[in-house]
């Protein structure tokens, strides 16, 4: 895409500081680095979002996180943990609208970054709960 800047990072236009690529996927450092070694993953294809990844794609993208996110974890051994981060759509914070995903490192709780997960079991029913699970599992492809 012409006015995609990861494109023009996959393309060669813009300067990364890449970690790894290979023929479907690049890796490589985000610019902002929430935390030190705060990398971004994404398919060379130009996609916008997970709502468009098919099998084939999600296969080469999402195989390569585990080894992406050892590689991270071993450059600081005052690394605690990490978050894998995959923002789709403007209401879900995605600011760049070609598929990436984010591996931020986690080195204490005063990092700079927050996430945060309400508790809304309360407002559900078993009911609802059993609702919304087969309204889910019926999209599935089986």
């Amino acid at each position: 895409m012409e006015d995609c800047i990861f494109c023009k990072i996959v393309n060669g236009d813009i300067p990364s500081y890449k970690v790894y690529e290979d023929d479907d996927v690049l890796g490589f450092l985000d610019i902002t680095q929430v935390t030190p070694g705060h990398t971004l993953l994404i398919p060379k294809k130009h996609v916008t979002n997970i709502f468009e990844y098919d099998t084939d794609l999600a296969t080469k993208v999402f195989t390569k996180l585990p080894e992406l996110a050892r590689a991270i974890k071993a450059i600081n051994s005052d690394i605690k943990g990490l978050n894998i981060i995959n923002n789709n759509g403007q209401i879900a914070y995605q600011s760049v609208f070609h598929s990436h995903i984010h591996l931020i490192p986690r080195y204490s709780s005063d990092d700079d970054m927050s996430i945060k997960f309400s508790d809304n079991s309360a407002l559900y029913t078993p009911e609802q709960y059993g609702d919304v699970q087969k309204a889910i599992a019926n999209h599935l492809t089986k």
